[in-house]
C-alpha cells in the first residue's frame, strides 16, 4: 500500500513533502509506530530524487518526529497531536444534540472479559459453556463455502431468504407466531429492529406507550427520536390497558415474560390491548425476547398470533438462545409496515451480514437451534430453582422473588428498606455482580430489588455467590 502524498508542480520538492509527512504525523494519520517507506522506494513513488526523501527523513528525525532503527526502517515517533487545532463539542452548531446524546445513560450494558466479575448475575448473557461450538464451526463453514460461489454482489436488505424461511419455521413451531417468509426482516439483534419501526412509525412528538418499569434501551431509543414516551404501569396481568392516553402511536410490551419484573400478560389483558391499539389505530410491538425458556404451566400464545388486524410486529433475538456477539434479530411485520420497514433498513445499513445469516440458516434448518434450547432449558431450570430456593430461605428477610414462569432473569423485590447501591458495592468487592431494578422505572415509583439473572452464572457459583450475599445483607442490615 503506498504512502499518500500529493506532490504538485516541480518547486519546493522537499518543503511539499516535509509539510505533508508533519500534517499527517500531528493529525494522527501517520501514528506512533507506524513504519514509513525507504526512501528509495518513496522516491519512485513520488517522482523525485532520492535525495530530496532522505533529506526530508534526516530533517524529520532531527527534529524527533521520526526515528531510525538500524536494520528496520524508518518509524514515527511518539507524538502528541495539536488537539488546539481541533474544533471542540462546545464550538460547533450541534453542540446540544451532541450534549443529549452524550449524557444518556447506558443501562444494561455487559462488562468486558477483564472487569466481569466472578460470579456474575448479569440478566440477558447466555451460558458460554453450552454453546455448541462444533456444530455451529461446520455451519460457519458451510456459510464461507456458500459465499466463496457468491456472485459480489450486496445481499437483500430484509435477509437472505434461507434464514427468513428458517425463522419463520421456528417460531411457527416454537411460539405458534402466524407468519410467511416474506413477512420477515432479519436485524443486527432486537435493537435494531426497534430502531426501523421507530424511524418509519414515530415522528417528533408523537407518543409511544411502554411498560412501566420496561426495557430501559428501548425507552431511550424513542425518545432519543423525539417520541414522547409515557410510562403505563403494570399489574400482575401485566400492562394496565386502560392507562394508555388517546393519542398514542406504538405500544411496547413484552407479554411473555414482562421486562423486568418476569409475570406474563393475562389472555383478557391481551384481548383488551389488541382491541385499545385498533381504536388508537396503534402499533404494538411484541418484544418476544427470551419465551423460549419455560419451565411452569402451559405455554401461552405470542401475541401476533391473536392478532386478527395487522397492528402487531413481533420482534425477536438469537442474542439469548445462541450468544449476544452474534447479533442477530427479526421482525416479522404486518403487511402495512414492511415495505417502510425494508426500506429503512436499506438506508440504514444495506443488509445484516451475510456470513452469519448462511450459518444461522443452516443451525436452525440441521435441528441444532432446538437442541441447543432444551439443552440450556435443563440447566436454566436448575439455577432458576436454586435461586428460588435461597429466596425463600436464608434470604427471605430481605428479598422476594417476583412469580414468573419463562426466561432467565427473575425480579426479587426488597421486603424491607434495604441500602441497594450499598449492596451492590460491597458485593462488587467480593466478586459478586448485582444490578438494581430501579434503573427500569420511567413514571411510576419505584419498587427498590434486584435483578438477579442466571444466564451467565454457573450453577455450582450460585450458592458461594448468594452466601456473600446474606453475609452483605446482615452486615448493612
Amino acid at each position: 500500500m503506498e504512502l499518500h502524498v500529493v506532490i504538485n508542480g516541480r518547486k519546493d520538492l522537499a518543503e511539499q513533502l516535509y509539510r505533508q509527512l508533519r500534517e499527517a504525523m500531528e493529525s494522527g494519520r501517520l501514528a506512533a509506530g507506524a513504519q514509513l517507506p525507504p526512501s528509495r522506494l518513496l522516491a519512485e513513488q513520488l517522482g523525485v530524487s532520492r535525495k530530496t526523501v532522505s533529506d526530508t527523513y534526516a530533517l524529520l528525525t532531527y527534529e524527533g518526529l521520526l526515528i531510525g532503527k538500524i536494520g528496520r526502517g524508518t518509524f514515527v515517533n511518539a507524538w502528541s497531536p495539536r488537539s488546539e487545532r481541533l474544533q471542540r463539542a462546545t464550538d460547533l452548531a450541534c453542540a446540544d444534540t451532541l450534549a443529549k446524546w452524550q449524557a444518556l445513560p447506558s443501562p444494561m450494558g455487559h462488562p468486558s472479559r477483564d472487569t466481569s466479575p466472578r460470579w456474575d448475575f448479569i440478566g440477558g448473557a447466555t451460558t458460554r459453556n453450552q454453546f455448541p461450538q462444533d456444530e455451529w464451526r461446520r455451519c460457519t463453514q458451510d456459510a464461507l463455502r456458500r459465499i466463496a460461489q457468491n456472485s459480489g454482489f450486496y445481499s437483500q436488505p430484509e435477509g437472505l431468504p434461507a434464514l427468513r424461511s428458517a425463522i419463520a419455521g421456528h417460531i411457527a413451531f416454537s411460539r405458534g407466531v402466524k407468519c410467511r417468509d416474506e413477512d420477515i426482516v432479519v436485524t443486527n439483534g432486537a435493537q435494531q429492529a426497534l430502531d426501523l419501526i421507530a424511524r418509519v412509525v414515530l415522528e417528533p412528538g408523537t407518543i409511544v406507550a411502554m411498560e412501566d418499569p420496561g426495557y430501559t434501551p428501548a425507552r431511550l431509543m424513542f425518545n432519543a427520536v423525539g417520541a414522547t414516551v409515557v410510562g403505563v404501569p403494570v399489574d400482575d396481568q401485566g400492562i394496565q390497558v386502560d392507562l394508555i392516553p388517546d393519542g398514542t402511536r406504538l405500544i411496547y410490551v413484552t407479554p411473555s415474560h414482562q421486562f423486568p419484573l418476569g409475570m406474563p400478560m393475562s389472555p383478557p389483558r391481551r384481548e383488551a390491548l389488541l382491541a385499545r391499539a385498533f381504536e388508537l389505530g396503534a402499533i404494538v410491538i411484541e418484544d418476544d425476547y427470551d419465551s423460549e425458556f419455560r419451565y411452569e404451566g402451559r405455554p401461552t400464545d405470542s401475541l401476533q398470533s391473536m392478532d386478527t388486524r395487522g397492528v402487531v410486529t413481533y420482534v425477536g433475538t438469537f442474542s439469548k438462545t445462541l450468544l449476544p456477539e452474534l447479533r442477530l434479530g427479526y421482525a416479522v411485520l404486518p403487511p402495512a409496515l414492511f415495505g417502510a420497514v425494508v426500506k429503512a433498513k436499506q438506508l440504514s445499513d444495506q443488509h445484516s451480514s451475510t456470513l452469519p445469516q448462511w450459518a444461522l440458516a443452516k443451525f436452525i434448518s440441521e435441528g441444532y437451534l432446538l437442541k441447543h434450547i432444551r439443552r440450556c432449558h435443563t440447566v436454566y431450570a436448575g439455577r432458576r430453582e436454586r435461586i428460588l430456593a435461597r429466596l425463600a430461605g436464608d434470604l427471605s428477610p430481605w428479598l422476594e422473588a417476583v412469580p414468573t414462569v419463562a426466561g432467565f432473569h427473575m425480579a426479587a423485590l426488597c421486603k424491607v428498606p434495604v441500602n441497594i447501591p450499598l449492596l451492590i458495592e460491597l458485593a462488587r468487592k467480593v466478586e459478586v455482580g448485582l444490578y438494581p431494578l430501579n434503573v427500569f422505572f420511567h413514571e411510576t415509583p419505584v419498587r427498590e430489588g434486584l435483578m438477579i439473572g442466571f444466564g451467565a452464572i454457573e450453577t455450582l457459583d450460585i450458592d458461594p455467590a448468594l452466601d456473600n450475599v446474606r453475609d452483605i445483607l446482615q452486615q448493612i442490615g
